[in-house]
């Protein structure tokens, strides 16, 4: 079942690039979280919806969000494409895809792992969700717009 706005949003601890353990729960009571859910590192679409939230970052970072992209790949992996794309966020590794799972945003048109944004304020409540496999842009767009509206 999937998550939805105004659900509490699953706790989850997975590996990040750089070799550490994220929660979500280190953001509670701290900072909102984007967290979003992309199929592959360094594939055309993921790279562009990555590099689109590389580019509004430090005004993800100014509206009091911190971003976190998360996908199947290992951190490996991840600590590569960061590198390669100078992402200055958290990826995280959800090999098995179970926090994937957990939150709903699982096979887009049944054959690879979706797409999808939660916006999750301080208090780790679903505030928006933004489910769309090709709109790269609005990943980014709908989400500042979302925490601009929480900021008010």
């Amino acid at each position: 079942m999937a998550i939805k706005v105004g659900d509490a949003a699953p706790d989850f601890s997975l590996p990040a690039q750089n070799g550490s353990t994220v929660s979500l729960k280190d953001f509670r009571g701290q900072k909102a979280v984007v967290l979003y859910f992309y199929p592959k590192d360094d594939t055309p679409g993921c790279t562009a919806e990555s590099c689109a939230f590389r580019d509004q970052y430090e005004v993800f970072q100014s509206a009091g969000a911190e971003v976190i992209g998360v996908s199947g790949d290992s951190s490996e992996s991840h600590q590569k494409f960061a590198a390669k794309h100078n992402l200055p966020f958290i990826l995280l590794s959800d090999q098995g895809d179970q926090v994937r799972k957990q939150y709903g945003a699982t096979a887009a048109f049944g054959l690879f792992p979706g797409r999808v944004t939660y916006v999750i304020d301080q208090q780790g409540v679903v505030q928006y969700v933004f489910d769309s496999m090709f709109n790269f842009q609005g990943h980014v767009a709908e989400t500042l717009k979302t925490l601009q509206t929480l900021n008010k």
